[in-house]
């Protein structure tokens, strides 16, 4: 093979073309690189925040201090805070029309298709460009409903009260160091709240995009779906690649109340040269259902653990998610449920692909409460790896607290046998076709559960993937 066709296939000049188009650096205000009280107190200084939002900075600086890094999971040695810039505020004001959003970054968001979906497909968008959302809408009918949508530092001027009372209380800044991280430089993110009742029947989307090197992303993301409520939020994320570490420490906190339903579903396609510590996690009523649709397709390192804890009787988790490890990717992903109600139920479905040297691990808790009588859980993870360079691993934690429980759980860790391959191959189909048809047919279960155009994202990635490994 030819060195000019191996460049053409290889997925580095590929696959990530539209993903790792660079904007210039401009903004209207950065940090220096680092972490003191001196550049918190900036951060609040430009917001222009509430007092007690600054004093809620200021002491998760002091718990981040304290703590060291987590003692598992791949390695995160060389990310250094130190030469990370926490906050940038690019040269952009927070707009309500596509229209007003500075050009470049404006294309850079059409590009991505977040312009088009917003007209066609999405009652409502949030785009936030590095540290702060410079675009906002919602449709009309779900304002006259009460439906509250907007960027989280908007919320905590206008909706304080909120605020308060759920901000950083299901991932309090004593959970890691990167949750305290999280505490102390924030900014950006979503707010969501559904009132009783209300069916938000088409999708709400952020999309997160970070263009600076060197730099964190920090977004919180609040959404509370009342009483018998019923939404869909849907998340992307992306970064160019750049040859220095660049960090994203966001958190999600997700309120299902009593028979209401929630459906987060997210693919985060970060760059190589990425830190993702992200932590997401839900509180689930009586007869509430959180779905998770998770989709892992880049970062250097990723720890990832979307958490349940199902609070109410016969409150329901559902978790749906894929892993795509290639290169020196080490993708430390899975799910976290607790059973804290009796007859409550929880399904997770995981599948995780490796290549090219990729480690794709699944990570996973499912802890049964004393009082959780009558509970059922399935976990399911199947493992594929491409290759004899990568390695996949399942790690999960089971804690049973009481005998009146019906609990599953099958692991398969595996290659693309050779036999299938043999006889498709004798049906007159390529080898580089048969390979990619075994590998969608793999996660065919959790692509069909994606966003329509996450889920051709991700049947592109595999064909991309797959032609740089075979060619």
């Amino acid at each position: 093979m030819s060195e000019t066709k191996r460049e053409r296939t290889h997925i580095e000049d590929f696959n990530r073309e539209l993903l790792d188009r660079k904007n210039e650096f401009n903004y209207r205000y950065k940090t220096r690189a680092g972490l003191n009280e001196e550049i918190i107190r900036e951060i609040s200084a430009q917001k222009n925040e509430p007092e007690w939002m600054l004093e809620f900075r200021l002491k998760s600086l002091e718990i981040y201090n304290k703590l060291e890094n987590p003692p598992w999971g791949a390695d995160i040695s060389d990310l250094n805070v130190d030469d990370i810039i926490t906050y940038v505020r690019p040269d952009s004001e927070l707009s309500y029309s596509w229209d007003d959003v500075p050009e470049d970054i404006k294309n850079t968001f059409d590009e991505l298709g977040l312009v088009e979906a917003d007209q066609k497909s999405l009652a409502g968008v949030g785009a936030q460009y590095d540290s702060e959302v410079v675009f906002h809408s919602i449709q009309k009918n779900l304002t006259d409903q009460g439906v509250i949508y907007t960027d989280f530092d908007t919320a905590v001027k206008e909706y304080p009260e909120i605020v308060k009372e759920y901000f950083m209380k299901l991932i309090p800044p004593t959970d890691h160091k990167y949750a305290a991280l999280h505490g102390a430089v924030w900014s950006g993110g979503s707010f969501v709240y559904v009132p009783e009742g209300v069916h938000v029947d088409i999708p709400i989307q952020s999309y997160f995009r970070q263009n600076a090197p060197g730099t964190g992303q920090f977004e919180h993301t609040l959404i509370i779906v009342e009483k018998g409520a019923w939404c869909h939020f849907i998340e992307g994320c992306s970064a160019p690649k750049y040859n220095v570490n660049n960090l994203h420490a966001g958190a999600v906190e997700l309120h299902v109340k009593e028979g209401a339903y929630l459906r987060y579903s997210t693919i985060e396609n970060w760059s190589k040269n990425m830190y993702n510590l992200n932590t997401k996690r839900a509180l689930v009523d009586k007869d509430g259902t959180i779905e998770w649709v998770s989709g892992s397709f880049g970062s250097r390192v990723s720890y990832l653990y979307p958490m349940s804890i199902l609070r109410g009787e016969r409150a329901h988790s559902e978790f749906t998610g894929v892993t795509f490890a290639s290169g020196k990717q080490d993708l430390d992903t899975g799910t976290k449920v607790v059973h804290a109600a009796p007859n409550t139920t929880s399904n997770t479905n995981t599948k995780s692909i490796s290549k090219g040297g990729g480690n794709a691990i699944y990570r996973g808790l499912l802890h049964i409460a004393k009082n959780a009588h009558g509970s059922k859980a399935t976990t399911n993870c199947e493992s594929l790896m491409l290759d004899n360079e990568s390695r996949a691993d399942t790690i999960p934690a089971i804690i049973i607290e009481n005998d009146d429980v019906d609990i599953g759980h099958e692991a398969k860790i595996g290659r693309i046998s050779d036999e299938t391959i043999f006889y498709l191959m004798s049906r007159g189909i390529s080898e580089e076709e048969a390979n990619a048809m075994v590998v969608r047919g793999f996660v065919e279960p959790v692509s069909k559960e994606l966003p329509l155009e996450y889920s051709v994202e991700m049947n592109n990635l595999i064909n991309l993937e797959l032609k740089g490994t075979i060619g």
